[in-house]
C-alpha cells in the first residue's frame, strides 16, 4: 500500500510536467511539493527510530547530489544573466551575422551558433538568445518554424559536450562514469547530426533577409567579466583534467572573483545592482530539479528503480541507449538519466556516452520533450506540437546519424 501510494506520487509529478501546457501549472511548483511529500511520507511510515536513521542519510546523500548541482546552475546561470542584461551576447550576434544574408546560410549561421552558445550556457538561456535572434529578421510563418525546429534540435545537441550546457550531461559526468576528454568527443556527432538537419531543413528554401543593426553602451567591466565567464570555463576543464578540482568549486570561484571585481570597478550603488543579477537566475528551473531528484531519490529507496535495470538490461546498451532518448521526447530527460543512474547499470565508457548523447538530443524528437522544445512553442506562435509533428522524420533520421556516430566513434577511441 504504501509503495503503491508513493509510486502514485511520482507518476502524477510525471504527468504535472507532460501536461503543463494544459494546466498551466508550473513543473516546479507539482513536483517540488510531491518530491518533499514523498520524503515526508517515507519517514511517517518508518516506524522505528533505527530505521528513521536509516532514511534520513539517505535524504542527506541526495540533498549533497542536488546541492551540487544546484550550486553550479546557480553560478554559471549568474554569469549568463550579467552577460545578457549588459548586452554582451546581443552585441556578439551582431558579429556574426551581416545585415543582408540568404535564408539558406541564415539557417547555417544560426545552427552554429545555438550548437556553440548551447555548449556553453545553459539549454534556456541558448533558446531564449537563439529565439531573440530571429525576431530581428524578416522570416514568413514556415521559415519561423524551420528556424525554431532547427534552434531547438542545435541547443540540445550542443549542451551533451560540456558539463556547462546539459544538465544531464552534468549528472553523468558527476556520477564518474565519463571525462570531460571522454565528452568532448560528442561535440563531433553532435555538429554532424546539426549539419545534417540545416542541410534538410534549407531544401527547396530560397531568398534572401535582413536585418536592422542594435546600438549597445559597453563598458569595460562587461567586458572583463566576460573574459572571467570565458576564463572560468577553461579552467573547469583543465583543472578538472590534470588535478581532478570538482567543476562546481572553479565555477563558485569565478563567480567569487565576478563579485570581487565588480566591488572594485563600481561603486556601492552599482555594486549592489551588480548583486541582482543572483535574482535573474531562472529558480523555477533550480526547484524543478530538486523535486524531481527528490522523487527519484525516494524511488531509489523503495527499490522501485530495480525494475528499471531489469527492463534496461534485457538488451544490448546500444539499443536500449537509443530507445531511452526516444522515450525522453515524451518524458523529461532529468528523471529518465537520474533514474538509470540511482540504477547504476554497468556499462563501458562507450556506452556511457552513447547514453550521454542519446538523453541529450533525444528530447528534441516531440516539442514538449525538452525545456528547448517547451520555451520555442511558448516564444514562436506558429510552432505547435501538431506542426513540430512533419518535422519529426528529419528530426529522427538527425538523432539516429548523431547516435551512431557517437558509438562509432566512442568504440574506436575508448575500447
Amino acid at each position: 500500500m504504501l509503495y503503491t501510494l508513493l509510486i502514485s506520487l511520482a507518476i502524477l509529478a510525471l504527468l504535472s510536467i507532460v501536461f503543463e501546457e494544459i494546466t498551466h501549472i508550473n513543473k516546479a511548483k507539482t513536483t517540488l511539493f510531491l518530491g518533499c511529500i514523498s520524503w515526508i511520507i517515507l519517514f511517517m511510515a518508518a516506524g522505528d527510530p533505527n530505521h528513521e536513521k536509516i532514511i534520513e542519510a539517505r535524504l542527506n546523500e541526495n540533498l549533497l547530489e542536488i546541492a551540487t548541482l544546484w550550486l553550479f546552475l546557480m553560478s554559471t546561470m549568474t554569469f549568463v544573466a550579467y552577460l545578457n542584461a549588459k548586452g554582451m551576447i546581443q552585441i556578439i550576434v551582431q558579429k556574426l551575422f551581416p545585415q543582408r544574408v540568404s535564408v539558406r546560410m541564415l539557417m547555417l549561421q544560426v545552427a552554429l551558433f545555438s550548437l556553440f552558445l548551447s555548449a556553453i550556457c545553459d539549454n534556456v538561456t541558448a533558446t531564449l538568445v537563439s529565439l531573440g535572434l530571429l525576431t530581428t529578421f524578416k522570416l514568413n510563418s514556415q521559415m519561423k518554424q524551420r528556424m525554431a525546429v532547427l534552434i531547438i534540435f542545435a541547443v540540445n545537441s550542443g549542451g551533451v559536450s560540456l558539463i556547462t550546457g546539459d544538465v544531464t550531461t552534468l549528472m553523468i559526468f558527476l556520477g564518474g562514469h565519463v571525462s570531460m576528454s571522454e565528452l568532448l568527443m560528442l561535440f563531433i556527432p553532435a555538429a554532424i547530426s546539426v549539419m545534417l538537419l540545416t542541410v534538410l531543413l534549407s531544401l527547396n528554401v530560397k531568398g534572401e533577409v535582413s536585418t536592422t543593426p542594435i546600438q549597445r553602451d559597453i563598458q569595460r567591466i562587461d567586458i572583463i567579466i566576460a573574459l572571467i565567464f570565458f576564463s572560468t570555463i577553461v579552467m573547469t576543464m583543465l583543472l578538472n583534467i590534470l588535478f581532478g578540482v570538482p567543476p562546481v568549486l572553479t565555477f563558485l570561484t569565478g563567480l567569487s572573483i565576478m563579485f570581487l571585481v565588480g566591488h572594485m570597478a563600481r561603486s556601492n550603488k552599482e555594486e549592489l545592482r551588480m548583486l541582482e543579477y543572483i535574482r535573474q537566475v531562472e529558480f523555477d528551473t533550480l526547484l524543478f530539479f530538486l523535486g524531481i531528484l527528490l522523487l527519484v531519490g525516494m524511488l531509489k529507496e523503495i527499490g522501485t528503480l530495480d525494475l528499471l535495470t531489469q527492463a534496461y538490461i534485457q538488451f544490448s546498451p546500444s539499443l536500449s541507449n537509443f530507445v531511452t532518448g526516444i522515450g525522453s521526447a515524451l518524458l523529461d530527460n532529468v528523471p529518465l538519466t537520474a533514474a538509470l543512474l540511482k540504477a547504476n547499470p554497468s556499462l563501458t565508457t562507450p556506452d556511457w556516452l552513447g547514453l550521454t548523447y542519446s538523453v541529450g538530443v533525444g528530447g528534441s524528437l516531440l516539442v514538449i520533450g525538452s525545456a528547448s522544445g517547451i520555451i520555442a512553442m511558448s516564444k514562436v506562435k506558429e510552432l505547435t506540437f501538431v506542426s513540430y509533428l512533419k518535422y519529426v522524420p528529419a528530426l529522427f533520421l538527425s538523432y539516429t546519424c548523431g547516435y551512431a556516430l557517437t558509438l562509432l566513434f566512442a568504440h574506436y577511441l575508448y575500447s
